[in-house]
This record gives structure tokens, C-alpha cells and sequence, in this order.
């Protein structure tokens, strides 16, 4: 027999805490007479057991004693002086196998096991919550990004508004409606523009996304001849944000186009998505 396997198949747990057949318990007590290490290793965890206990003892108030005392011999506290104590069989009590303690370690192996279970189910609950914790945080962080985001577009609207409104009468400053074309009908644009500064704004209103290879382009119409002023996505990223595009001096129109990745030196007019007068006087 493989001694080290035998005692590592759980007999002896099972043994001592009274959870073996008859027969394992027969073939137990014939090979602990013939292994002392099999004796030394059943002692050692009846040892482990009944510190595991020692520690844990939970003892009974003083008055539950004296009524078991008085339960047994009539009063408790005659039988302390009792000349003649009562006399303990020896010989029963050493036939009495380890397996007697069966139900006190069987006590206390399941509190081991339930404060292990209890100590399992914590640390699962620990992992969880830190894993909502750090989800909680990147939502937070994101939620900020998209906040500043809206924040620095709103700025800019309250910043082209307020300047619209200071050059109400100002020849120099516009807002071009950029409607679409047979082409694409739902096509639509905003163009903020002041011929004083140059600056153009574009602001995307309904662009349908691009395939990856193609890109929208900007033109100004300037005595009839297109002039590029920049590219954008359209729908997909750029849709209500305003664009700082090239500037222009002069305009007569305002176009959109789709063209090739980058841009194209001169406009596809086929293509052409929208379109907007300038009404400044040129």
C-alpha cells in the first residue's frame, strides 16, 4: 500500500469525524496497527481539530452547571462534598475509540468550512465592488471629456452670436443659409462670415457620413471662379461643431462638394451638396 496516498484520500477526515463506512473504519483501525505514520497523522489532525475548538469554546454560565450537577446527583453542592466521588470505569472509557468526540469535530471542521466560505464570499464581494468602483469612475471621466467638449462649442456659438449682434447694420458680417442642392436635398450648412477679418465658420447641420476614401469640401465663389477654403467628415464627427475653415476677403456664394480624401484642386460639380448666397455688397 501507497501509505502517503492513503492518507492523502481524506480517510483519516473522514474517520476521525465519523463520515467512513463500517468497512473504511474496519480496514482503518487494521493499517493504523501496521503504519505508525498513519497514527501519527490521525493524531495530528484530532490535535488541530481540538485547538480549533479550545479556541473557539463558547462556556456556559456558572447556574447552567449547578442545575446539570443537580440534575445528575440531587444537589450540586453536596455532591462537592461528597466523601465517596464517583467511581469512573477505566476500562469502558479506554475502549471508547477516538471516533467518540465524532460530533464535537464534526462541530467544529463545519465552522471551519463555513468561515472559510464566509471568507471566499467577501473577498468575491470585494473584487465586484472595486470593479463597479473603477466602471463608476471611467463613466465619470468620460461624462467630464464630453462636458468640456459641449462647453468649448457653446462658448464659441455665445462668442459668433455676441459678434453677430454687435454688426447688426455692419456690411462686413453675415450668416449664409446653405441649403442642398437636387443632389442632396437634405443637405444643410451654416457659413459664419466677416469680410473684415476674413474669418469663415461652418457650421455642419446635416451631412450624411462619408466613406472613409471621400470627404466634404468648402468653396467660395469669387467672380465665378471656385476658391478651396478646407475639408470636413460631415455627419459622422463634425455634425453641430463649428469649423474654422480658410479664410476669404470676398464671396459671391458659398459651396459644398464631395470630393477625394484631402481635397481636390477644383470642385465636382456633379457632386455638389449645398449651396448659399453671400448678401454682402462686394
Amino acid at each position: 500500500m501507497n501509505i502517503k496516498e492513503y492518507i492523502e484520500s481524506g480517510i483519516i477526515e473522514s474517520y476521525v469525524m465519523d463520515l467512513a463506512s463500517e468497512s473504511e473504519k474496519a480496514e482503518f483501525e487494521r493499517n493504523c496497527a501496521q503504519y505508525p505514520e498513519l497514527v501519527a497523522a490521525r493524531r495530528k489532525f484530532e490535535e488541530n481539530l481540538e485547538e480549533y475548538a479550545a479556541r473557539n469554546a463558547a462556556f456556559p454560565p456558572p447556574e447552567v452547571k449547578v442545575k446539570v450537577l443537580e440534575a445528575i446527583g440531587g444537589s450540586g453542592p453536596r455532591m462537592t462534598t461528597s466523601s465517596n466521588p464517583p467511581k469512573i470505569n477505566a476500562m469502558q472509557n479506554e475502549k471508547i475509540p477516538v471516533r467518540s468526540l465524532g460530533l464535537m469535530r464534526l462541530i467544529a471542521a463545519a465552522s471551519v468550512i463555513l468561515f472559510l466560505v464566509m471568507g471566499w464570499l467577501y473577498f468575491q464581494a470585494k473584487q465586484q465592488n472595486s470593479t463597479l468602483v473603477n466602471a463608476n469612475n471611467d463613466l465619470t471621466n468620460t461624462n467630464g471629456r464630453l462636458k468640456e467638449k459641449l462647453d468649448t462649442t457653446q462658448n464659441i456659438l455665445d462668442k459668433i452670436v455676441k459678434e453677430q449682434s454687435e454688426s447688426v447694420g455692419d456690411p462686413n458680417a453675415t450668416v449664409v443659409n446653405m441649403v442642398g442642392t437636387k443632389v442632396a436635398p437634405k443637405s444643410s450648412a451654416n457659413i459664419y462670415w466677416d469680410s473684415t477679418s476674413s474669418s469663415v465658420y461652418l457650421v455642419v447641420r446635416n451631412m450624411p457620413k462619408l466613406p472613409s476614401d471621400q470627404q466634404y469640401q468648402l468653396w467660395a465663389l469669387i467672380d465665378g471662379k471656385p476658391n478651396d477654403l478646407g475639408v470636413f467628415d460631415g455627419s459622422g464627427t463634425d455634425r453641430n461643431v463649428i469649423l474654422k475653415m480658410k479664410n476669404t476677403k470676398k464671396a459671391q456664394a458659398f459651396a459644398i462638394t464631395i470630393e477625394k480624401q484631402g481635397g481636390s484642386p477644383s470642385p465636382t460639380l456633379e457632386k455638389m451638396q449645398s449651396l448659399g448666397k453671400a448678401t454682402q455688397t462686394q
